[in-house]
């Protein structure tokens, strides 16, 4: 009976799947709220993002300042049964007084489970070369990296910062703090097309 029970409801959440996949990649902004209201809701997150990141390591306040510019990416995963993925939306900010570049994520992951989680990014960009490659070319980022950064300047690591790609630093914020590996889980980014107009 019990048997009978789970199989039920696994048919059930898998029959429901496309339509929460649906809801996941649609903009949950689109009907509601204007693009000025959705970059304004991003900028402000933003804001929320650094500080959580500052609280948590103080230093990663000095690689940002450092920085060619940076970027900040509120994540929202959902995992059911086999299937998993995730979207979000976030911002670059560059140091040369550019104007924001608003972008997208979208994420999709393998396993068995049944959860929801969020978090959020931050991209620390070392050269200007980085930046572009990440905003131009729809970048992804896949597996599960773990690394310590390290500058010549100082010889020192900087003990909670990953090295993600050539010149791209990242911390990654969950609920309960700064993640200590970071997981990408085959995310892309890529430029939001509403909110650059």
């Amino acid at each position: 009976m019990q048997t009978q029970f789970i199989q039920a409801l696994a048919c059930g959440l898998l029959a429901l799947l496309p339509a929460l996949v649906y809801a996941q990649f649609s903009n949950p902004f689109a009907a509601e709220k204007t693009i000025a209201q959705q970059r304004q809701e991003i900028l402000n997150k933003r804001e929320d993002i650094l500080k959580a990141l500052y609280q948590a390591q103080p230093k990663a306040k000095e690689l940002i300042e450092k920085s060619i510019g940076y970027a900040t990416f509120s994540n929202f995963g959902m995992k059911i049964l086999i299937a998993g993925g995730g979207t979000g939306n976030g911002v670059v900010i560059q140091k040369d007084g550019t104007k924001p570049i608003y972008m997208n994520m979208a994420e999709v992951q393998a396993g068995l489970g049944l959860g929801i989680k969020s978090f959020q990014n931050i991209f620390i960009f070392q050269t200007q070369a980085a930046l572009n490659d990440f905003v131009n070319s729809g970048w992804t980022f896949g597996g599960q990296v773990t690394a310590a950064a390290k500058y010549e300047a100082n010889g020192g690591a900087y003990q909670d910062a990953t090295t993600v790609a050539p010149g791209v630093l990242m911390y990654q914020l969950t609920d309960s703090g700064l993640a200590a590996e970071i997981t990408g889980k085959g995310t892309k980014y890529y430029k939001s097309t509403d909110l650059n107009k």
